[in-house]
């Protein structure tokens, strides 16, 4: 019986090595493209998430159809991330092990770029390449484009959520338009659709399920916390997993170090990956994650881009992403290679409504999860104990010159006393420290529908658990939502992990703080300034212009005054209108996902006092 990649069109020696890495059937995707690929003859887009083998599906087509007797770029592979670069060179070189002069060289930052020149220099065929360095190859003449024969965009929707439009656009000037281009992505959002409909001649496509859905082979389950118990039920969630092995995400570097450092110090093993780290430094962390001496990833959304990690059991959401498309990616990196996954969202009462938005593009129901009470957690870990004992593997020859000594220690006990003081080690410390825990579970806020349309707003700025505050700082004075939190943060002395949503406009944002942080924020903010600018702050009101009146205030450096319509200000300036950020403000978390610019005054019908 002939090797089902055979079948497809490749042949012996690359299958031959590929049977080595352990491939046995073709997925999906490989099964459905290869066959069109091996062709050399159409543009080619391929939808499908993360983890469905979609390296395979154009590397081995790519091994059939390029001269490897010639040394000169004939395939670029343009991929989001250096840890992606990297995987796909590998995985190109594995597969061609057992071919003849292949020559694939891996192009990225954070690397010295003479190393790549050189190996450049010495030929190659296949070019593998994050866009920022692949440009500055180019504009030093180093490489020579006019003959490549396929053009490759590996996870595009990514490269276009980090803002690599203009250099792909710069990159693919270069090469010639006889090419084929082949676009693989796990989402087809209008920006992707807009790269094929530039760079492609009726492209065949192919999705595999439907258009930005999620993995089937992935559970989705979010539980419902107050903003005060988040931490504590996110530690609840893994003691109740005792084999977790995870990615948890969050929105800000700031929030992603200090989840880290306080699971650090409670006694996990928990490091975070976020962009102010070194590459260095991001080598070490993934080197742990990978050996698994990491049982918790702490990242950022563009940190986790291009990690291809195995047997990842978890993500959780410990914050919700901006955009819908960024959840598709994030629940992909579990329940890969057909295996099972879980994803977790751990969420406010007011962000059912994202719930539902995204249960709606992922075709997938979230199951309503209950945070698990102390006994349930104890039982949890106790069995856990007992599972790790009875599989734990036993190295007979080491362990053989210790046994008289152990029998002896054990002689005055029992099996059943044994037994107990065994299960008794791990577990008397959790008995301890969820004796008298506290039920961390919150009602799910009956504003929204179950569809995620809202219900009746408030009328005030304070939401569920959340006071929304208005704050006379934006992008014009350099703020980006992160840059906006640590500033807060070192203001007030809160703490990170508890703000909440965070939009920042022009001349002005918005950002959520926990109700009993609220008076905390607006004493550290009474004598405030910002590059000698009076800072202000004053609470975010739902409804109209008939609430003005009812304004807690705004404190700034001039203390406060009323003003006309009952609103009170510091009596800063701020110049009307303002400038948009360069990309699309996203909408509360509450609302869902809806852009606005940075020229609004409104923000989903809550309209803040005039002043």
């Amino acid at each position: 019986m002939n090797n089902p990649f055979i079948e497809l069109g490749i042949r012996h020696d690359i299958v031959n090595a590929i049977t080595e890495l352990g491939f046995e059937n073709p997925t999906p995707i490989q099964e459905q493209s290869i066959p069109v690929l091996l062709t050399g003859s159409n543009d080619f887009v391929g939808l499908a998430q993360t983890g469905t083998g979609k390296t395979a599906a154009f590397g081995l087509p790519l091994l059939e159809l390029l001269d490897f007797e010639e040394n000169y770029p004939q395939a670029l592979i343009l991929c989001p991330t250096r840890e992606l670069c990297l995987q796909i060179t590998n995985d190109l070189k594995n597969y061609s092990k057992n071919m003849k002069n292949v020559s694939v060289v891996a192009v990225y930052g954070g690397a010295s770029i003479s190393d790549q020149l050189r190996q450049i220099k010495r030929g190659v065929q296949i070019v593998v390449a994050t866009p920022g360095r692949m440009l500055d190859i180019i504009n030093r003449k180093a490489i020579d484009f006019s003959q490549v024969q396929f053009v490759v965009l590996d996870e595009a929707d990514e490269m276009l959520n980090m803002g690599f439009q203009e250099d792909i656009d710069s990159i693919l000037s270069t090469t010639p338009e006889d090419k084929k281009t082949w676009l693989f992505s796990a989402t087809m959002p209008s920006e992707v659709r807009r790269i094929a409909k530039k760079y492609m001649t009726d492209p065949f496509e192919l999705t595999m399920g439907e258009k930005n859905t999620g993995n089937v082979n992935i559970e989705h389950e979010y539980y419902v916390v107050r903003a005060r118990d988040k931490y504590a039920a996110f530690k609840r969630i893994v003691d109740f997993n005792p084999e977790i092995f995870g990615i948890v995400f969050c929105r800000t570097k700031i929030e992603t170090q200090e989840i880290a450092e306080s699971l650090a110090k409670d006694g996990y093993n928990a490091d975070a990956l976020h962009g102010d780290l070194s590459q260095q430094q991001r080598d070490k962390v993934m080197k742990r994650y990978r050996e698994r001496g990491l049982q918790l990833l702490i990242a950022t959304d563009v940190a986790a881009r291009g990690i291809d990690v195995n047997d990842v059991t978890h993500v959780i959401n410990y914050s919700l992403p901006d955009e819908i498309e960024n959840y598709t990616h994030r629940s992909g990196r579990t329940g890969r290679a057909g295996k099972t996954g879980i994803s977790i969202a751990i969420v406010n009462s007011k962000e059912i409504g994202k719930i539902r938005q995204i249960e709606r593009v992922i075709g997938k129901k979230f199951i309503k999860a209950e945070i698990p009470t102390g006994f349930d957690v104890c039982e949890k870990q106790l069995f856990g104990l007992i599972h790790k004992v009875h599989n734990v593997e036993i190295n007979e020859q080491q362990i053989e010159q210790y046994l008289p000594r152990i029998y002896d220690e054990f002689a005055d006990l029992s099996k059943e006393d044994l037994i107990k003081r065994f299960a008794s080690i791990e577990f008397n410390s959790f008995l301890e420290y969820y004796k008298n825990a506290p039920d961390l579970n919150a009602v799910e806020d009956t504003r929204f529908t179950r569809d995620g349309a809202p219900g009746e707003r408030p009328q005030r700025g304070n939401r569920g658990d959340f006071t929304r505050l208005f704050i006379n700082l934006g992008s014009v004075d350099g703020f980006s939502r992160g840059d906006l939190l640590g500033y807060f943060c070192n203001q007030t002395g809160i703490v990170g992990r508890t703000i909440g949503k965070i939009d920042v406009k022009g001349v002005y944002s918005f950002l959520e703080v926990a109700n009993e942080d609220s008076e905390k924020a607006f004493a550290s903010f009474k004598d405030a300034q910002f590059k000698g600018r009076e800072v202000r702050i004053e609470v975010s009101a739902a409804g109209g212009e008939g609430d003005r009146g009812e304004s807690r205030g705004s404190y700034g450096g001039g203390g406060y005054k009323k003003r006309e319509g009952g609103s009170y200000s510091g009596g800063g300036n701020r110049r009307e209108g303002g400038s948009s950020n360069r990309s699309a403000e996203r909408g509360s978390s509450g609302g869902g996902f809806r852009d606005f610019s940075g020229k609004s005054r409104e923000d989903r019908g809550e309209r803040r006092r005039k002043y």
